[in-house]
């Protein structure tokens, strides 16, 4: 699995949130980080060029033929279940999967129409370096609920 992000030089916080679940997953669900740099957002910015130029770099960060997930906040919300058999079965399909999540203003709007599904993490808005946390625990907890590991405990 690919985690491909917007933003670099992120907290050591956030690093070492994703790191501590990202090292968890191994074999089949391994989980790899790709930064990619945002634009240079200022008071006259173009928006919409900056998010079409932050999609190029994002799809060139993944995987060429992975199936691609974008984290948005309309897309499909999981319980852990959902997520664990919807895993299980982008698993069978033999294709990578990767996941992009987008700058302070999300993603371009045509990259995610391009996308393979979208999911959602909350009705809320949350900051994008959180999400990385957020998705790479999520991810384990999943997995670790396909293979019987305890870590998912609720019911």
């Amino acid at each position: 699995m690919h985690l491909a992000a917007v933003g670099t030089r992120m907290p050591a916080w956030v690093d070492a949130g994703f790191r501590e679940y990202a090292e968890r997953l191994r074999g089949d669900f391994s989980l790899t980080l790709h930064e990619v740099a945002a634009g240079k957002r200022g008071k006259h910015a173009d928006t919409d060029r900056i998010l079409e130029d932050e999609a190029g770099r994002l799809e060139r960060a993944a995987p060429a033929r992975a199936r691609r997930v974008a984290f948005t906040v309309d897309g499909r919300a999981h319980s852990t279940e959902s997520l664990s058999e919807q895993l299980s079965e982008w698993h069978r399909d033999g294709r990578e999967l990767a996941f992009f999540v987008g700058g302070p203003e999300g993603l371009n709007p045509a990259f995610e129409r391009a996308c393979d599904a979208r999911w959602s993490l909350s009705a809320l808005t949350l900051p994008h370096p959180l999400v990385r946390v957020v998705v790479a625990e999520q991810l384990y907890r999943a997995v670790s609920l396909l293979r019987g590991h305890p870590y998912h405990r609720a019911g």
